[in-house]
């Protein structure tokens, strides 16, 4: 057998023998699942079904994951010890707001500083009793590998749309960066495992420095509630195809039941590569998007992140922000001032900013000495050759622009290039006429949103700024379309941050508007920001994630697969294999059998390049219907000339051609057609529709039955064929709307076919033949592979018919295939297939 490299990288990580780093410190004392038992969950002897006997009486828990926990820590040189206070501005410190307040929260992840392992376990007990919080301790030298290596050179580049198409441009794929990752991910999920309880508790992980973490997590507990929000853009599937790990992350984040995105066009790309990569298609059901995943329903969210309003608005009120805005009003001197706060990075766009400004100040003279850009520069995330070159860029730019367009007492652009304090930033928002974001690629950025609270203002602000409390607000936004909030902000001027005349007229647009459409804006704006904070995205995301988990103890789950390919097969708790000598024993005791079977990946495997039966399908058919108590049926939507020039050795076999729209009991007896409209008038509409999208969609081609049309689009490109058949199967629908047809969409095809021609049906039409001619079964067998096979079994497994037999027949709808079905029972392949089909046979021929 094969192995994958990721998969050998996966069990080697099991094994613990990837990296010779240190063990993580012992284990946080366990939490009670059941009162007086301490639960063990140790690497991987722990399984699913542990747990499902277990009743829980703890409270829920909302266990938060992410790469830092929301804490500052600081060691006093001189006595050695540690303090730890809360980061207030931490997004996951400020969600709790959305949950009730008697939910336990606890905080996985690592501290921004190292703490030796001599400490570690101290640490860790503080931290969990006086802050909810467990820490991760990733090795020094695997932190680096895996925020410095794989996150920050690989996934945050290439999902902000940068390529490494040369050693300049971007760092070449590293492997050994790859598998620090993993094991890193892999403790957090130890992690994870030492504080939940995984009947009850919810786990919530963050952003993109933890992907594959669902996978371990999964893994462990079949049936734990996971959800996961991405912060930042998830890339087109072009770029997201060139990771060479693109399969192995997509199938991880599958293994989370809820995942969330900030804007439409995030959650679109992932579908795509889900589409693309994995062959996955979504629906959408009263606005919730879900992915089928073997059985288990994958949902997608799509909300933007929201800010706190209390923490702005006390910050608003803090005395150094009046100070500072009075400062600001001085130094100023009646200039309008326009505001931009970034990180120091590539994608941020701040030389484009300055640029547009220059390109402002040179259309519009009479603006010089009276708008002033105030540039915030945060202190950047990461080192490297790209934000140093950023910088330099920034610095030369402004000192052009300054150099050009200054004199003594003005300087159009003003560079803060420091670590600013929150309340200053509030007081620099208040301020400003106009807030510009122009990043080139950017997942959300909440700084506009900041801005317009800090308009909108309080009293204490009001005072401090001498003006009256109930004075109309104002604010002005210009956002580049490429960041996450910029769908969110209906009333900003949207620009393309690279079309440097644009974003200038933009700056001269915001600047000169009228104060009544610039409040009316702010209005808007505040309305949405103040009503869609924090708290409403953190708890619309939970009670999704609580929608999404409501069906997990009524299945059945399996876990399959190895390494990142593991996932979970979820089906029915009726649905189980059929067993050869249960089957067996039923049928040796009827008398009036009804043998119902599909063709294609039933009796003859999909792969088969030979299509005609072979003489064992031949052989094991004759024999079950030399059987004088068997009615044995071919079920195909294939035409009626191949079924019966395959089956010509088959002299008492009967054959339901195309769907059941063709059928005959026997060799020897007639066709007889299903009794509906013989007007195939509506092929001459559906024809040309279908050769006009075969013409623009290379790959496909029409098949012509007697009583159908066919587009098949196996061959064509994954995302256009399915893209042009759901175009294809809106014009259909609307050019035969007055016909006696129905338009259905199948697994890659279209197909056009009169009105109540269904395999389902034609089951129907065989069962009630048989009670009409005094011969009412009782035993059905039904076996088929495809969607077109579900109305077979759903038809075997009505009251409709059932209601005028005098016994209720044995009944055995079977699946092929271990996939969510109507059908009670499954076997793996054709090979079980014909197994079962040859042991029917023996049972008859021994009598």
């Amino acid at each position: 057998m094969m192995v994958s490299r990721s998969c050998i990288s996966l069990l080697d990580l099991a094994s613990g023998d990837m990296f010779n780093f240190p063990q993580t410190p012992r284990k946080i004392p366990r939490v009670m699942t059941v009162p007086g038992i301490i639960s063990k969950v140790d690497g991987n002897r722990i399984n699913d079904g542990d747990f499902d006997a277990i009743s829980s009486e703890c409270c829920e828990k909302k266990i938060i994951v992410a790469n830092f926990l929301p804490l500052h820590a600081q060691k006093d040189l001189e006595s050695g010890l540690w303090s730890f206070s809360f980061d207030e501005d931490s997004l996951l410190l400020q969600m709790k707001d959305g949950f009730t307040s008697d939910t336990d929260v606890v905080y996985v992840g690592s501290l921004k500083v190292d703490v030796d392992s001599s400490e570690q376990d101290e640490v860790s007990r503080k931290l969990l009793e006086e802050f909810n919080c467990v820490p991760t301790f990733l090795p020094p030298e695997l932190q680096k590998k895996f925020y410095h290596g794989f996150c920050k050179q690989h996934l945050w580049p290439l999902f902000h749309y940068m390529l490494p198409m040369c050693p300049d441009n971007g760092n070449r794929f590293d492997r050994l960066l790859w598998q620090a990752y993993l094991s890193a991910n892999k403790i957090f999920a130890d992690k994870i495992m030492e504080v939940i309880n995984p009947e009850d508790d919810f786990v919530w992980v963050h952003d993109y420095h933890l992907m594959v973490l669902p996978t371990f997590l999964r893994k462990r507990f079949h049936r734990v509630r996971l959800g996961f929000f991405l912060h930042s853009p998830f890339p087109s599937s072009e770029i997201y195809r060139t990771l060479p790990v693109r399969d192995e992350i997509l199938k991880a984040l599958l293994n989370a039941d809820l995942i969330g995105f900030h804007t439409f066009d995030y959650a679109r790309h992932f579908l795509s590569c889900c589409s693309r990569m994995l062959g996955l298609d979504y629906e959408s059901k009263r606005g919730h998007i879900g992915l089928d995943y073997f059985g288990r329903t994958v949902n997608i969210k799509i909300l933007p992140v929201g800010i706190h309003m209390g923490r702005l608005q006390s910050a608003l009120d803090h005395p150094s922000s009046s100070t500072k805005v009075k400062e600001i009003v001085e130094q100023f001197n009646g200039k309008k001032l326009i505001v931009g706060v970034d990180d120091m990075d590539i994608f941020k766009g701040i030389s484009l900013k300055v640029v547009a400004m220059e390109q402002l100040l040179q259309q519009h003279p009479e603006l010089r000495g009276k708008i002033v850009l105030v540039q915030i520069v945060n202190p950047a995330r990461s080192t490297g050759r790209d934000v140093q070159e950023a910088k330099r860029e920034t610095y030369e730019t402004t000192k052009r622009v300054n150099d050009t367009f200054g004199f003594p007492g003005y300087e159009p652009v003003v560079l803060i290039d420091r670590r600013v304090p929150f309340y200053e930033k509030t007081a620099y928002y208040a301020l400003a006429e106009c807030c510009i974001v122009n990043a080139v690629r950017d997942g959300m950025n909440l700084v506009p949103y900041q801005y317009i609270v800090c308009r909108q203002g309080t009293p204490t602000m009001d005072e401090a700024l001498e003006i009256a409390s109930m004075s109309p607000r104002t604010s002005m936004l210009v956002v580049s379309e490429f960041i996450g909030c910029s769908p969110s902000l209906s009333g900003a001027i949207r620009v393309n941050p690279w079309d440097i005349d644009a974003v200038a007229d933009a700056l001269n647009m915001a600047i000169t508007m009228p104060d009544m459409e610039k409040q009316l804006r702010h209005e808007k704006h505040y309305r949405y920001v103040s009503s869609h904070d924090v708290a409403y995205w953190a708890r619309s995301f939970m009670q999704d994630l609580e929608r999404a988990c409501k069906e997990h103890y009524s299945k059945r789950c399996w876990g399959i697969g190895f390494g990142l390919n593991f996932r979970i097969l979820s089906l029915s708790p009726s649905f189980r294999k059929l067993s050869i000598d249960h089957i067996i024993s039923a049928y040796k005791r009827t008398c009036r059998r009804a043998i119902l079977l599909d063709y294609d990946g039933t009796v003859m495997p999909h792969a088969s390049i030979i299509k005609s039966p072979s003489p064992e399908v031949i052989s094991v058919l004759n024999n079950l219907c030399s059987d004088p108590k068997n009615t044995v049926f071919i079920v195909s939507g294939r035409g009626q000339s191949s079924l019966s020039d395959w089956f010509v050795q088959c002299e008492n076999l009967g054959i339901a051609a195309e769907h059941g729209y063709f059928i005959r009991w026997s060799r020897m007896s007639d066709w007889e057609t299903i009794p509906v409209s013989a007007d195939f008038g509506w092929k001459r509409i559906a024809e040309p529709v279908m050769r006009l999208y075969t013409e623009a969609t290379d790959g496909s081609y029409i098949e012509s039955k007697e009583s159908a049309l066919v587009w098949h689009h196996q061959d064509a490109d994954h995302d256009f064929g399915s893209c042009q058949a759901k175009e294809l199967l809106d014009h259909l629908e609307s050019v035969l709307a007055n016909e006696p047809v129905v338009v259905k969409r199948g697994q890659q095809i279209v197909e056009v076919k009169p009105q109540g021609v269904t395999k389902g049906f034609v089951a129907e039409k065989i069962l009630s033949t048989m009670i009409s001619n005094g011969e009412p079964p009782d035993f059905v067998l039904c076996i088929g592979d495809d969607r077109s096979d579900e109305d077979m079994f759903e038809s075997i497994s009505s009251t409709s018919y059932r209601s005028s037999l005098p016994v209720p027949p044995e009944i055995f709808a079977c699946t092929v295939g271990q996939k969510p079905s109507k059908a009670r029972y499954y076997l793996d392949d054709t090979v079980d297939v014909l197994a079962l089909l040859h042991g029917l046979a023996a049972a008859s021929s021994s009598k």
